[in-house]
């Protein structure tokens, strides 16, 4: 059943790119990656670390909330003129039908792995730690609507690196519903101890900046980044305007609890679904933007289920190779990539890319692609531990 398109009125990112979707753009065009070799850890890997974000307070009476991953959300609602869009759509809907729907996997645990370090003779933890106002998954969505002043209907969402793309489909169901007229969505995950030596212990990162779809590839580059969308309906009897939420499909795998289905068939799943609700045929989407974690693992299953669902002619790449996976905030950071596709005309190529691995059916890229014909739709997929598949196609009005 095709669903409602909803129009991208305003959108704000922050990565290991820069400070907003204007540096973004030039790093993916120069193709110039924010990968840095990672320091104080005891293992090599790289990283995609967001510059100043400890350095960047936040708001002195929303103070309880202190954590790295609140500072970087705050640092993504200061950038690109997003809190201004916000503020015309309070003004627009009012503060409480405005839904705020985010995803996050590491939320402020940062700080936890702190007070542990601080623990006393008894091991009792520091008196003025408040895991509710850092840790807890609540943070993310408590902060982020107190500092805009939103009283409406919100969500956290934490399946891994599916979160931040599935909080586009629950913001539709929301708006559809009637929960709310307008809708935020977004995702912050910023890097912790727990995430980066828990995927060493699990042998997923790599010693080298990742490689996606690369025959060799051996692992993920952990990033971390901030995103956040306003998404509005479109106004009763006139033309669509901007970038649009056409299609999104959801589906698990229900196979392993940290490798995908070998056969890629939730993901393909996912993908059907997002083309059955936006409506459209496999012919009419453009560009893929690949999961591509660069484990051998999930390149392998993501290209049987494309190699299912589409033909060999569709251009595909993963940006990971620029931002690194960021995790909680990888679908809406590659959700806002495509943003980029649509409003500028191009492809970025799939990074770090030596030698494609020739067991692969898909069009991956090779070089940034100036497309002859117009990119009308494209599709973006976000898979998460334990199978939680996710699949978001974005459009320019029809």
């Amino acid at each position: 059943m095709p669903i409602s398109p909803l129009i991208i009125t305003a959108s704000s990112m922050v990565n290991a790119l820069g400070r907003g979707k204007k540096a973004t753009l030039e790093a993916l065009q120069q193709k110039r990656s924010g990968l840095q070799i990672a320091q104080h850890l005891e293992f090599s890997t790289w990283l995609g670390q967001v510059e100043g974000v400890d350095e960047y307070p936040l708001e002195k009476t929303l103070s309880q909330f202190n954590c790295r991953n609140n500072q970087l959300a705050k640092l993504t609602l200061d950038t690109d003129d997003f809190r201004h869009a916000v503020n015309q759509a309070t003004k627009k809907y009012g503060t409480d039908r405005i839904g705020v729907f985010l995803g996050t996997s590491t939320s402020g645990s940062e700080e936890t792995e702190k007070v542990y370090q601080q623990r006393d003779a008894n091991g009792d933890l520091p008196k003025d730690f408040n895991y509710q106002y850092t840790d807890n998954f609540s943070s993310l969505l408590d902060y982020t609507q107190q500092s805009l002043g939103l009283k409406g209907v919100g969500q956290v969402i934490s399946t891994a690196c599916s979160s931040s793309a599935k909080v586009f489909a629950t913001a539709h169901r929301h708006i559809e519903a009637g929960f709310c007229d307008a809708a935020i969505v977004g995702g912050v995950d910023t890097i912790t101890e727990i995430s980066t030596y828990g995927f060493h212990a699990l042998e997923l990162t790599s010693t080298q900046p990742c490689r996606p779809c690369d025959e060799n590839r051996d692992g993920i580059s952990i990033g971390e980044a901030g995103g956040y969308a306003l998404l509005e309906q479109a106004k009763t009897n006139e033309p669509l305007h901007g970038v649009c939420l056409k299609g999104y499909g959801e589906s698990s795998d229900a196979y392993h609890m940290s490798t995908p289905h070998p056969e890629g068939l939730g993901a393909a799943n996912a993908m059907q679904q997002a083309l059955a609700s936006a409506d459209l045929n496999t012919d009419e989407i453009q560009y893929i933007n690949l999961h591509g974690t660069a484990t051998p693992s999930n390149d392998s299953s993501e290209d049987n289920a494309i190699s299912h669902v589409f033909n060999k002619q569709t251009p595909c790449s993963s940006t990971k190779g620029w931002t690194g996976h960021t995790l909680g905030a990888a679908g809406i950071t590659e959700a806002l990539i495509c943003q980029l596709v649509l409003e500028n005309q191009f492809l970025p190529e799939n990074l770090n890319l030596l030698h494609l691995d020739p067991s692969l059916n898909s069009h991956i890229l090779l070089d940034n692609l100036q497309p002859e014909h117009q990119v009308e739709n494209v599709i973006s997929n976000s898979f998460g531990f334990g199978g939680t598949n996710c699949s978001l196609i974005f459009g320019l009005p029809s």
